[in-house]
């Protein structure tokens, strides 16, 4: 007989193992901009090293867009450390008159073609890499591939999923109660995920430079001299202004188990997009993209969650799911805290352990089609309006506004802060919950809306907030010490990922088009 929530609560009381040392790591994407506040147009920094190989400071799409990496931490004070120690040695080796840009919308940039693709150097695969992002500029265009985020990383012990069969009355073990618990995780962030762009949604408004000119449905109202906004919007980001495909809306990804996940990516990769088919391969001899699939490469994908596995060499990331199971999960709806220098802060993280450990520990029935749309259109709903009072949420049949889902949500993930604190013999997460709960009755409260009345209540833009904001972040994270790391540990880090690039450009055996063929023969072995 399945457990209600209060005998799963009493369960998870009897088995305080579970909660000991969840896995956390965070990568966080930021573009330098000059004094400005324009995007920077040199290239990535000597300082740090090789972006193809280096652990901790690479690029995502852009040369001006890096992304910060940090190793698997298991407490939050030792995962904030190695991310203030990224950001340090980040900001002291920036060109004097560059910033990190605090905000998840970019900053003031003239045309498309001042986004320049990221580069990795002569290696086969350095050269895919950018490769695919021409790709994505044809296909989408470089201003929505400059919108940066933080992406959370996050597994839960080997103990919990030792206890996850008995927890949900399955008679899984090991591995596959793992990958299975995960789904379960996964399909429940589907459902109520739409509270993390609703509490923490940063991005209500944009430069009207990132539209380029294009026409848009939405009914954008105006401040300062050049910053347009939605005035109930949470997170612009995720809206279909920003980080989505419509080529992937009809993709029907299925997450009612592992298989059945890796079975409907395997199709998308090998269906065709009859716009991308249009478009062509090859320009003058030239790659504008992989291929003309919906998806290029898996990396494509656009998910609010993703299912996570490390990879080994030559593996795409179905191979290694199939191989070895769910690792971890990747929330990918964080937009950048403009309110702190490091882009999130440890209150966020505190919640974010909180709500993913009730979503693997509550039940989750199978998605159907049907739900998994409503999912699909509540998210939409939340980012674009979240903070209008007329709006309303449908999840498993019922209807509420978002005050109603967050007191219900609330009395449960009390409880369980409870539990988790417990073991933790501290208050991190009900202090957490007591200070972002009441963001669902006062929606003022949000993100969204303190970052909106900021910059209209100043009559000026986003723009001259985020260079304000970036400036002064800067001096903040030069004056900091280093709390785990060194110089001369990112000096070797440096001097590592260089010689690590050049042997893979020496080992390099097919040329770039023979090397495609193998690759996606390869990759259709999952």
């Amino acid at each position: 007989m399945a457990k209600n929530f209060q005998q799963r609560i009493q369960f998870l009381s009897e088995h305080p193992e579970s909660f000991i040392a969840f896995g956390r790591g965070i990568e966080r994407e930021t573009l330098r901009v000059n004094d400005d506040g324009k995007l920077s147009q040199t290239g990535h920094p000597s300082a740090y090293g090789s972006a193809l190989t280096h652990t901790s400071i690479t690029t995502d799409f852009a040369e001006s867009l890096l992304e910060f990496i940090t190793p698997v931490a298991t407490s939050v004070d030792e995962l904030f450390h190695y991310l203030n120690d990224i950001h340090h040695y980040a900001v002291v080796n920036l060109p004097s008159e560059q910033y990190l840009w605090p905000m998840s919308m970019p900053c003031y940039v003239a045309t498309e073609d001042a986004v320049q693709l990221a580069q990795y150097g002569t290696s086969n695969i350095g050269k895919m890499k950018t490769a695919y992002r021409q790709g994505l500029k044809n296909r989408y265009g470089s201003m929505m591939q400059i919108i940066s985020g933080v992406h959370y990383n996050f597994s839960l012990p080997a103990a919990f999923w030792d206890n996850w069969g008995e927890l949900h009355g399955s008679s899984l073990t090991g591995q596959a109660a793992q990958s299975a618990g995960y789904m379960g995780l996964i399909r429940n962030y589907l459902r109520y995920g739409w509270v993390i762009p609703y509490l923490f949604g940063a991005s209500p408004a944009i430069c009207k430079s990132f539209l380029q000119g294009r026409e848009t449905n939405f009914a954008f109202e105006n401040t300062g001299k050049g910053t347009i906004y939605l005035p109930y919007a949470t997170s612009l980001r995720l809206s279909d202004l920003g980080y989505t495909s419509s080529a992937q809306s009809h993709l029907n990804i299925c997450y009612n188990s592992l298989d059945s996940y890796l079975s409907s990516v395997r199709n998308a990769l090998h269906q065709k997009a009859p716009e991308f088919t249009k478009m062509g391969i090859e320009e003058n001899g030239e790659l504008i993209q992989l291929n003309d699939n919906v998806l290029q490469i898996e990396n494509e994908l656009y998910a609010s969650i993703r299912a996570k596995r490390v990879q080994k060499d030559n593996e795409t990331p179905s191979q290694a799911l199939k191989a070895r199971g769910i690792e971890y999960i990747e929330i990918r709806s964080l937009d950048v805290n403009p309110f702190c220098k490091l882009g999130i802060t440890e209150e966020q993280v505190n919640f974010l352990d909180l709500f993913l450990t009730w979503c693997a520990s509550v039940e989750s029935p199978e998605l159907s089609m049907e739900e998994y749309q409503a999912c699909s259109d509540n998210f939409t709903d939340v980012v674009t309006r979240g903070r209008d009072p007329e709006l309303t949420l449908s999840i498993s049949g019922e209807t509420k506004d978002v005050a109603g889902w967050g007191e219900w949500l609330n009395a449960q993930l009390a409880e369980m802060a409870i539990l988790l604190d417990k073991k933790q013999n501290d208050r991190r997460y009900q202090n957490a919950m007591m200070h972002i709960s009441p963001r669902f009755d006062h929606p003022e409260q949000t993100s969204s809306a303190r970052i909106l009345n900021r910059i209209k209540n100043s009559q000026g833009d986003n723009g001259s907030l985020g260079l304000n904001l970036a400036k002064e972040y800067k001096i903040q994270l030069q004056e900091q010490p280093y709390y785990i790391w060194s110089e001369s540990d990112f000096a070797e880090q440096k001097q590592k990922s260089i010689e690590k690039q050049k042997m893979i450009e020496d080992a390099d055996e097919l040329n770039f088009a023979d090397f495609l063929v193998d690759y996606f023969n390869n990759a259709k072995k999952a």
